[in-house]
């Protein structure tokens, strides 16, 4: 498996991008699986359903399964909020993990700028961002900028760049935070 994050001020369109850019990959041929980071309470489980019942009454775990699909839900319950490392080992084998968040953790990132969101560029204090996706303006940057409108470039620096997990050195107890 290979792995490249992509990183940028809320607003600056990585989930816009990350909805493009997939269909593009799955059609070269990858396998890809995503891992975004929230950073507020959130739930992929309704009240009245019997598998939230179930995580309100205590289950630990609860995995809802079907002919189209499966899910897991699981309780931290106080435990701490697992790192990359981790959350990337809980998934099935695929050619590419694209992660949305966890801005801060070691993995190569492709930077989503967008000059309108009006924030700083952070490849400056990031080593790991390898490259910029923006819509212009970039003219001194020292890393590869990328229009964000070019979906194929996108994916094609997204081939290039995305590094093998294995090699990342990582170990589930490895203590990178998220964000």
């Amino acid at each position: 498996m290979r792995l490249i994050g992509f990183a940028g001020w809320s607003g600056s369109g990585k989930t816009t991008l990350l909805a493009r850019l997939i269909p593009v990959l799955v059609a070269r041929g990858h396998r890809v699986s995503t891992i975004k980071h929230a950073h507020h309470e959130f739930d992929v489980d309704k009240p009245g359903k019997d598998s939230h019942t179930h995580r309100m009454v205590g289950a630990s775990e609860v995995l809802v399964a079907s002919a189209n699909r499966w899910a897991l839900m699981h309780e931290l319950r106080g435990a701490p909020e697992p790192n990359l490392p981790e959350l990337v080992a809980h998934l099935a084998p695929v050619d590419l993990v694209l992660v949305e968040g966890y801005k801060r953790d070691h993995h190569p990132k492709l930077e989503i700028h967008r000059a309108e969101v009006g924030k700083p560029l952070l490849y400056p204090d990031d080593p790991h961002i390898v490259g910029v996706a923006s819509d212009g303006g970039l003219h001194d940057c020292p890393l590869p900028v990328i229009d964000l409108d070019d979906i194929e470039a996108v994916a094609d620096f997204v081939d290039q760049h995305a590094a093998p997990v294995d090699g990342m050195g990582w170990r589930a107890d490895a203590g990178q935070s998220a964000g």
